[in-house]
């Protein structure tokens, strides 16, 4: 297994896709190194709190049930809003003055964007200082249901994140013909690349222009908001978006989706060059996953001239980290 000492970055983290939790479902999850419960009231909002019930310790996920806006523990009925407040002890006629008028379990701030639930991950528990990127094509009736790739990764988030800088190994690992040069940007928590490239002119019926002189531009577009929210949007021959989903389980491993949506009405040609590009990038990152499950994080490594902006990207990194790491 890879071993890094770098900590958990703090950052928003998809923990379900919202059809996989209905109303009235309880999950038991572990991220952050943490247990925690994922619930979703009987109207239909989703919450997630920490995992083990303030009185006797019961872990609210395994047998605990929805009560209207509530989570009641499976061990003596105490009742929870999704805010962490205990609201009711069925068995007694007042609430303890302990938790009276105050939190008795941590209630992670917890939102659905993207057809995905996102929990904020703060060591320290502040309040989150961003939010996740709403992404239009998610909501849209003109693009496809999305496909879904997922794999757990033996790695930090960091490590993982650092093949978007490390140019050189898309020729060793990929078998890339070429080193991709992109125009990358740097916004507080967001990070962009764009890459431009040239491809064959297509008509309607779908066919391609094969003289060699007809070229119209195609584009890249791969984004960063914070650790665990990514997105690529492939643009000019065809139109396909990607959201990677990328949340902690503890320091050195990872939980890694992919969710994939296509723009309705592409003609056959464009559809397939669309499918092969959703299946070409799930090999690479399977290509990439032995390495990662292996390697160790270098913090002082030596790089050369052709590496890519790897240190440039671990210092834009490195403001997700509660305490100080070098870069």
């Amino acid at each position: 297994m890879g071993q890094s000492n770098l900590p958990i970055p703090f950052g928003w983290y998809a923990v379900a896709f919202t059809h996989e939790l209905q109303p009235g479902e309880v999950k038991p999850l572990e991220y952050f190194d943490q247990e925690l419960v994922l619930f979703r009231t009987e109207e239909g909002v989703a919450h997630a709190v920490e995992a083990h019930c303030p009185h006797l310790g019961a872990h609210l996920g395994y047998g605990g049930t929805v009560k209207g806006d509530r989570i009641a523990c499976p061990f003596h009925g105490w009742e929870f809003s999704g805010d962490g407040f205990c609201r009711d002890i069925p068995y007694a006629k007042k609430l303890p003055p302990k938790i009276e008028g105050k939190q008795a379990l941590y209630s992670y701030p917890t939102i659905e964007r993207n057809q995905a639930v996102w929990v904020w991950y703060h060591p320290e528990r502040i309040a989150p200082t961003f939010d996740v990127v709403a992404l239009e094509e998610y909501s849209s009736d003109e693009w496809s249901e999305p496909r879904i790739f997922e794999w757990t990764i033996n790695a930090a988030i960091q490590e993982t994140a650092e093949n978007a800088a490390d140019a050189a190994h898309f020729t060793t690992v990929h078998s890339a013909k070429d080193v991709p040069v992109g125009e990358v940007t740097h916004d507080g928590h967001r990070r962009e690349a764009n890459f431009t490239s040239q491809t064959p002119v297509m008509d309607e019926q779908g066919n391609l222009d094969t003289t060699g002189t007809k070229w119209r531009e195609s584009y890249l577009q791969t984004c960063n908001s914070g650790p665990g929210q990514t997105w690529q949007r492939f643009t000019g021959l065809f139109d396909t978006i990607m959201q990677g989903l990328i949340t902690p389980i503890n320091n050195n491993q990872l939980y890694l989706r992919f969710q994939f949506s296509q723009r309705k009405g592409m003609n056959e040609v464009q559809t397939l060059m669309a499918n092969a590009l959703i299946d070409e990038v799930s090999r690479q990152v399977e290509q990439d996953i032995p390495i990662w499950n292996h390697k160790i994080y270098r913090p002082a490594p030596i790089l050369c001239d052709g590496d890519g902006p790897i240190f440039q990207f671990r210092q834009w990194f490195s403001q997700f980290y509660a305490e100080e790491v070098r870069p």
